[in-house]
């Protein structure tokens, strides 16, 4: 990507990241991708803009042109580690930071590992501001019900076969299968339509249909993107697509419904979730809404990719 960035890391690790904005603001949201993406900012939006954020993408580990966790180091530690190394390389005086976090998907993880990290793992999590979780993962290991309404491709994917099946037997089979789909951007975007445009119905496709007219986008250009993300996510490495299931499995360092008051008091958590998505049941929105103390949920009509037609309303209703 054009506007992609990398920082060298600790041991000879790096972080790619993409980012917008105006630069010297103090005011930050960190976002990050789902499954299949890479960090991205070309396309900035107007209401970060207005209210002066700088948007930060990175790339996660094992993703694109991110190095994977090491191994034995908990990813929730490594993410912590990862993120204040950028943060410190983009702002050497951190003190007036007011951070947001977000993100899509398989992002919300990492977004919530953040926002309940232990001050002492991730000191800057005292200038957290507010969380946004879009179309959410829940932690698996405190949310018993997480697999109710998972179809069985998610069942398999990310459930219980792909966490107690030894060897990542079954990660590694996805991957196997997926690699044809994902190896050209002619290939990514047959996938893209089949599993996502070709599935909305006539709601959610007047939904985009008003998005993209008023971004000056067309369907192609809006699919070719995705494509091409999805294709350099996974160009040199499937890390991070094996390591998934792990993830999400995983002690993610706090428990949503045990969190103190220095990490809940004057710091929100948005859930936007979509009525109709297959991928990421709004169960788990739900779930994530009751469990957070300081939380409020909002549902969008539609499949998986519904809340990016209303980005800039949540966005607005998200920052302050």
């Amino acid at each position: 990507m054009s506007d992609e960035h990398i920082l060298a890391l600790a041991g000879g690790r790096r972080i790619a990241y993409a980012h917008s904005g105006n630069a010297a603001s103090p005011r930050v949201l960190i976002f990050f991708h789902g499954t299949f993406g890479v960090g991205d900012a070309s396309h900035p939006s107007p209401i970060l803009a207005a209210k002066n954020i700088f948007a930060l993408s990175p790339t996660l580990p094992g993703w694109g042109n991110s190095s994977p966790v090491p191994a034995g180091k908990p990813y929730h530690v490594c993410l912590a580690e990862d993120i204040t190394a950028l943060l410190t390389h983009l702002y050497p005086d951190s003190s007036r930071l007011q951070i947001y976090i977000g993100g899509g998907s398989f992002g919300t993880v990492p977004a919530q590992m953040l926002y309940g990290a232990p001050f002492d793992l991730f000191p800057l999590g005292r200038q957290v501001v507010g969380c946004l979780l879009i179309a959410p993962l829940s932690p698996f290991r405190y949310h018993k019900e997480y697999t109710k309404s998972m179809p069985l491709s998610t069942y398999f994917a990310i459930g219980p076969p792909a966490h107690v099946v030894p060897c990542h037997l079954v990660q590694r089979a996805a991957a196997l299968a997926l690699r044809c789909k994902t190896r050209t951007q002619a290939a990514a975007e047959k996938f893209i339509r089949e599993h996502l445009f070709d599935k909305m119905g006539d709601g959610e496709r007047a939904a985009l249909r008003r998005w993209r007219q008023g971004k000056g986008r067309t369907e192609e250009d809006v699919v070719g993107h995705l494509a091409r993300n999805m294709v350099q996510s996974v160009a040199k490495t499937w890390d991070g697509f094996v390591g998934m299931a792990d993830v999400i499995h995983s002690d993610w360092g706090f428990r949503p419904d045990a969190l103190d008051e220095e990490h809940t008091v004057d710091r929100p958590v948005l859930v936007v979730a979509s009525t109709d998505d297959a991928m990421t049941p709004d169960g788990m929105a739900r779930w994530l809404a009751g469990s957070y103390a300081n939380a409020r949920l909002r549902l969008i009509s539609g499949g998986h990719l519904a809340a990016m037609f209303h980005l800039d309303s949540i966005l607005d209703e998200f920052v302050i």
